[in-house]
């Protein structure tokens, strides 16, 4: 009962979603109350979502403050340099830029954050973006395609997680899967390439006189306070990459010294805060939502039955082809299951199986990281970063899956085969 509960809040999820039958606030929240209270779970619904809301909580708070700071950073000027040399050297060409944005990704995702990536590739390169006329659902398509890759580095969520969950090191999971990486990057580029290229016949290659003004000189505190910004920032970003403190007191620190700097009078402060405060609500709200959304399913145990389930129906006579089928479905399965649920309910049980049919543990576990919550984390609903990303892009969820999805499920299915011709995984 609560397996099929589950699979059909989920299901009735999606279709909302892609349909645009509801906003995604909504479905969110109503789908998984109304579930809770047709199976029973009602009167619990004040510790479900309390719960979930704690759990996304410190996402929400970190969101907030860092929409206002690089909102504020833009606002004041401290991108408008990169912007200009950026769209010099692509000389207004929209493939050069998308192809940029893959590799910008790819080098700032090092640090297996989603979070950080999002904020930092999003705020820097959405100017680029609207002065060419580009399409959002590119920027928030290519850098989840960057993002997702790279998010199978060991000190990633996923990687980490299956390694804890099977009691394996990375030399087990994660460097058997360096070759189907790697592929996994050189898709990233071609499909940049040619989502680029779309993008070049759609509007053509931009004249510079009309992409790039000329850059007006700094003089005097206007110039003093650019180079604090840049300072700044670039502690900012040194912060975030080390971890040395939680994102959202970075963050929230970070955005109070810069409003002292760039906006020092009251008046300043409430315009910034009426010019920026819808973008940070609907960002903020979204996250909230997804806590009782998540909240929900995880307490009521729904996601639980649903792992349960999953691995029942697996046939005896599959078991040796068990890490393919885990490496296939492991993108699409990230729109179901979260990364702990996945990790640690499902992955144990999909590893013991495969032992009993002669596999291997470790064989499963780095067939899982080809794609749960790592090419399908910045499209599930069921994760925090997904909404900083569309939120920080400016995209709706249900038009950014339908746009990059089949994308993304690619580099699963390219770095499956490359996995199964290096002996990664086996058949």
């Amino acid at each position: 009962m609560l397996a099929a509960s589950g699979f059909v809040t989920i299901a009735l999820f999606l279709v909302a979603v892609l349909s645009r039958r509801v906003s995604v606030l909504i479905a969110l929240t109503a789908l998984p109350v109304l579930v809770a209270v047709v199976t029973g779970h009602g009167g619990a619904l004040g510790t479900l979502v309390g719960g979930g809301l704690l759990k996304v909580a410190p996402v929400a708070i970190m969101i907030t403050f860092a929409v206002l700071y690089f909102s504020l950073m833009i606002d004041a000027g401290l991108f408008d340099p990169a912007v200009a040399r950026v769209l010099r050297w692509a000389k207004g060409d929209p493939l050069k830029i998308t192809v940029g944005t893959a590799v910008l990704t790819l080098l700032v995702a090092l640090d297996g954050d989603g979070a950080s990536t999002f904020l930092i590739t999003a705020s820097a390169l959405v100017p680029i973006y609207e002065r060419l006329g580009m399409r959002r659902l590119v920027l928030a398509g290519v850098v989840c395609l960057g993002a997702g890759v790279m998010n199978m580095v060991p000190w990633g969520g996923p990687t980490a997680r299956a390694m804890a969950a099977l009691h394996l090191t990375s030399g087990d999971i994660f460097v058997p899967a360096i070759p189907a990486m790697v592929a996994g990057i050189l898709w990233v580029l071609v499909a940049a390439f040619l989502i680029g290229r779309s993008e070049r016949q759609r509007l053509g290659v931009i004249e510079l006189a009309e992409v790039v003004p000329a850059p007006e000189p700094r003089a005097g505190w206007a110039r003093v306070r650019f180079w604090f910004n840049v300072v700044l920032t670039l502690a900012l970003i040194v912060v975030l990459l080390a971890q040395w403190f939680p994102l959202e007191v970075v963050f929230v620190v970070a955005f109070v010294i810069a409003v002292i700097v760039n906006r020092p009078k009251w008046e300043q402060q409430q315009e910034l805060f009426a010019q920026h405060g819808t973008n940070v609500v609907l960002v903020t709200t979204m996250i909230f939502a997804a806590g009782v959304f998540t909240g929900i399913l995880g307490g009521t145990g729904m996601i639980g039955a649903m792992a349960k389930w999953l691995v029942g129906i697996i046939p005896h006579g599959a078991g040796g082809a068990l890490p393919v089928i885990v490496a296939v479905t492991s993108m699409p399965l990230s729109l179901v299951f979260t990364p702990d649920a996945y990790y640690f309910g499902v992955l144990p049980v999909l590893a013991e199986t495969s032992a009993a049919f002669g596999g291997s543990a470790a064989e499963v576990g780095t067939a899982a990281i080809l794609g749960q919550m790592t090419t399908g984390f910045p499209l599930s609903p069921l994760t925090a970063s997904t909404f900083i990303l569309v939120g920080m892009s400016g995209v709706d969820l249900g038009d950014h899956q339908r746009f990059i999805f089949k994308w993304a499920f690619g580099t699963t299915l390219v770095m499956t085969v490359v996995a199964l011709v290096t002996g990664a995984i086996s058949f």
